[in-house]
C-alpha cells in the first residue's frame, strides 16, 4: 500500500513540479491553476485502475482495495492529517497531505529564532486543516495549531488519568508562575499558584524562570483555556513514599545523607528523605559561624548524624560537629600553661578579644593581659579582628572551656628591670603627661609614667590644684621616692628636690626667740604670721594681750607688719606658736628687775602693794602660757 500511495502523490505533485518556473512566480499562483472538485468515488476508481495498469508491482486485490479506499478520502476542517513538504517558499511551506492539490502553511511556523527554516522537501509533519474549499481545490493548514491541538489533548488524557505532566517556567505573574506545557510555539500556559509551588513557601519564586517543572494538573478546561497545576502535589506524594521508608529505619547515632532544604538564622533544615530534620547552628562547627548561609545552600548533599529523634512527634535534631571529636578533649594536653600559640582573633569585646586557635578551640586576652605598660581601655587599641597574633596560655579551663591568654606575656615585663634602673631616690626629668586634681603624671619610659602626689609638690605652700604650679607638656624633674613593681606603680616628688624647711625650724625659730611677719589671715581663734614662705606661725587668741580677748577681728588686718615671740615649734606637726603678750610681760619683769636692782624704792606699804600686782600678773601669764602650751 505504502508503494501504490507513494505513486499516487508522486502523480499528484508531478504536475506541480514539472511546470516550468516563471520569474516572481509562487506557490499560490501555481495552485491558482490548478482546478477541479474533489474526486468522485467512480473518478478515484478510474484513477486508481489506471495506475494498477502502470504499475506492474501491485499483483494482489489488497493493495488496490486500500487505493481505493484512500482515494475516497474526505476531509474535515480541524483534523490533524500526515503531510509531506513537497516545497518551501518565500513565504509558504506547501505540504501534500494526499489531495490532489497541496495546502499550504505560513513560512513563519517552521522559523527557529533566529528565522532559519527547520523544515525541508521530503520531511513529513504533523498539520491541521484550518480550511477546505471544494471550489476551489485549496487547504490552508497551519503546523503549529496541529501541535497545540495535540497538546491539549495529552493534557485532558493526562488530567483525566490524574497523571503528571512536565511544563516550562516563563515568567512571574500576580499570585504565581507562568508555565508553559509544550514547546515555545505550539505549547498551552498553565497557571501554577505560590502556594502550589513547593511544600515550604519560596522566597524568590522567580529563580524558577526557565526551569522545567513536573506537576500534578488541578485543573482544565479546554473551553476557556484555563489549566491550573501544582508541583507540590507531586513533592508531596513522593514525599510521602520516601518518609514512610525513612520511618522505618531512622534511629539516633545513624550517620546519614540529606539534601539542604530551607536556611535559617538559626539554623538548617534537612531532607532526610521525606522527613526534615533540624541542623541547629550550634551544632554544624565546633568554631564559630556566622551565619548557616555562609556554608550551606539549598539543594547541598551533606552528611549529618542523628542528635534525637521523636516518634510520636516526628522531630529530629542533627549534627555535623558530632562527626569529628570535640576538640577540647585535648586541649589540655595541646595547649600547656606557658605555652606560646599562634590564633586569629575572631571576636573583640570591652573586656578583651577572643583568638581562635584551632577550629572549635579560642581563648581570650583580657584587656590587662595585653600590654605591660599601655592602659588600653578597648582591645581594638592593640588588635583587630582577623589579625594573626602570637600569645601566651595562662590558664586552661576544660569544664567550662576557657582558656586565658596573654599578649603582654611575649615580651619581658619592664617592671622587672625598672627598680634596677630607677633606686629610690634617683633624680629624674621628664615631661609631664597629665595634671588631674590629685597630682601629675610624668614619662618616664615608653609607657611608663610617674605620679607626683599633690601633697609632693611643696613643703609649705597650699596647692588647692597641680595646673597651678605646672602645666602638661612642661619639663619638670623630680625624685623617685617609691616603685611597687606588684601593682605598677611609680611615685616621684617635687618638693623633695630640697630640704623641708620645717626641718630646721627648731634651730631658726627657737622658743623665746623674737621674729617678724606679715600677716596672711585673722579668725575668731587666732592670728596667721607668715615668717618665711610656705611658713606660718600662729598666735592665739589667748596670746594676744593682758586680760581675755574674745576675737582679734577688727582689731589687726592681713598684711599688717608685727613682731611676735616664739612659745612653741613643733617641725614634725609643723606649727609654731606666737605670743604677742609675752612680749609686754617680758617688757614688765625687765622694767621691774631693773627697779629693784637700783635699790631706789622705799620699803612702803604702797610699793608691797605694787610688787604683789606684779606677782599675780606674772602668775597668770604663766598660767596662760602653760594653757596655749598644751
Amino acid at each position: 500500500m505504502d508503494n501504490v500511495a507513494s505513486q499516487v502523490t508522486e502523480e499528484q505533485t508531478s504536475t506541480v513540479v514539472s511546470e516550468p518556473e516563471t520569474t516572481g512566480s509562487s506557490i499560490e499562483e501555481k495552485l491558482d491553476d490548478q482546478t477541479g472538485d474533489v474526486p468522485a468515488a467512480t473518478d478515484s476508481a478510474s484513477v486508481a485502475e489506471d495506475v494498477l495498469e502502470d504499475d506492474d508491482d501491485i499483483e494482489d486485490m489488497s493493495q488496490f482495495e486500500d487505493l481505493f479506499e484512500q482515494s475516497l478520502k474526505t476531509f474535515r476542517e480541524g483534523e490533524i492529517l500526515q503531510g509531506t513538504v513537497v516545497g518551501v517558499d518565500r513565504d509558504y511551506v506547501m505540504v501534500d497531505v494526499g489531495y490532489k492539490s497541496e495546502g499550504l502553511i505560513r513560512l513563519r511556523e517552521f522559523q527557529d529564532d533566529d528565522g532559519t527554516v527547520t523544515v525541508k522537501p521530503g520531511d513529513t509533519v504533523e498539520v491541521l486543516l484550518e480550511r477546505w474549499s471544494s471550489d476551489d481545490s485549496t487547504l490552508m493548514l497551519s503546523h503549529s495549531k496541529a501541535l497545540r491541538k495535540q497538546v491539549w489533548e495529552d493534557v485532558v488524557r493526562a488530567f483525566e488519568a490524574e497523571e503528571p505532566v512536565k511544563g516550562t517556567v516563563i515568567s512571574r505573574v500576580k499570585g504565581g508562575l507562568s508555565v508553559r506545557i509544550g514547546d515555545r510555539k505550539s505549547g498551552i500556559i498553565a497557571f501554577l499558584p505560590f502556594s502550589q509551588i513547593d511544600l515550604r513557601p519560596l522566597r524568590e519564586p522567580e529563580s524558577l524562570v526557565g526551569t522545567e517543572l513536573e506537576c500534578a494538573i488541578l485543573k482544565c478546561n479546554r473551553k476557556r483555556e484555563n489549566i491550573v497545576v501544582s508541583r507540590r502535589a507531586i513533592l508531596e506524594k513522593d514525599r510521602a513514599t520516601k518518609r514512610a521508608e525513612t520511618l522505618k529505619t531512622l534511629e539516633e547515632g545513624q550517620e546519614r545523607e540529606g539534601i539542604v532544604k530551607n536556611i535559617t538564622d538559626y539554623g538548617v533544615f534537612v531532607d532526610l528523605g521525606g522527613i526534615d530534620g533540624l541542623l541547629h547552628i550550634t551544632d554544624i562547627s565546633w568554631g564559630r559561624i556566622e551565619h548557616p548561609s555562609k556554608l550551606f545552600k539549598v539543594g547541598d548533599t551533606i552528611k549529618v548524624k542523628v542528635l534525637s529523634y521523636e516518634p510520636e512527634t516526628e522531630k529530629v535534631s542533627l549534627g555535623i560537629k558530632q562527626l569529628t571529636e570535640d576538640p577540647w578533649a585535648r586541649a589540655e594536653e595541646k595547649y600547656p600553661v606557658g605555652a606560646r600559640v599562634t590564633g586569629k582573633v575572631v571576636s573583640l569585646t570591652d573586656y578583651g578579644a577572643f583568638i581562635e586557635l584551632e577550629e572549635g578551640v579560642e581563648g581570650l586576652v583580657h584587656v590587662s593581659e595585653m600590654s605591660w605598660t599601655k592602659r588600653i581601655r578597648r582591645p581594638s587599641q592593640i588588635v583587630s579582628v582577623g589579625d594573626q597574633v602570637e600569645a601566651v596560655v595562662l590558664k586552661v579551663d576544660l569544664e567550662n572551656k576557657r582558656i586565658s591568654l596573654g599578649l603582654k606575656q611575649i615580651e619581658p615585663n619592664p617592671w622587672d628591670l625598672i627598680e634596677e634602673r630607677y633606686p629610690q631616690g634617683t633624680v629624674i626629668e621628664g615631661k609631664v603627661k597629665n595634671v588631674t586634681e590629685f597630682g601629675l603624671f610624668i614619662g618616664i619610659e615608653e609607657g611608663i609614667d610617674g605620679l607626683v602626689h599633690i601633697s609632693d609638690l611643696s613643703w609649705s605652700k597650699r596647692i588647692k590644684h597641680p595646673s597651678e604650679l605646672f602645666k602638661k607638656g612642661q619639663s619638670i624633674q623630680a625624685v623617685v621616692l617609691n616603685i611597687d613593681k606588684e601593682k605598677e606603680r611609680f611615685s616621684l616628688g617635687v618638693k623633695q628636690l630640697h630640704p623641708d624647711p620645717w626641718e630646721s625650724a627648731p634651730e631658726r625659730y627657737p622658743v623665746g626667740s623674737m621674729v617678724t611677719g606679715k600677716i596672711t589671715n585673722v579668725t575668731d581663734f587666732g592670728i596667721f604670721v607668715e615668717l618665711e614662705e610656705g611658713v606660718e606661725g600662729l598666735v592665739h587668741v589667748s596670746e594676744i594681750g593682758p586680760g581675755k580677748v574674745k576675737t582679734p577681728v577688727g582689731q589687726y588686718e592681713p598684711g599688717e607688719e608685727i613682731s611676735a615671740k616664739v612659745i612653741h615649734v613643733a617641725p614634725i606637726e609643723r606649727r609654731i606658736g606666737l605670743s604677742l603678750k609675752r612680749i609686754a610681760e617680758d617688757e614688765e619683769r625687765s622694767y621691774y628687775e631693773e627697779y629693784s636692782s637700783s635699790g631706789k624704792g622705799a620699803t612702803t606699804l604702797g610699793s608691797l602693794l605694787q610688787e604683789e600686782l606684779v606677782q599675780q600678773s606674772l602668775a597668770k601669764s604663766k598660767e596662760n602660757k602653760d594653757e596655749s602650751a598644751d
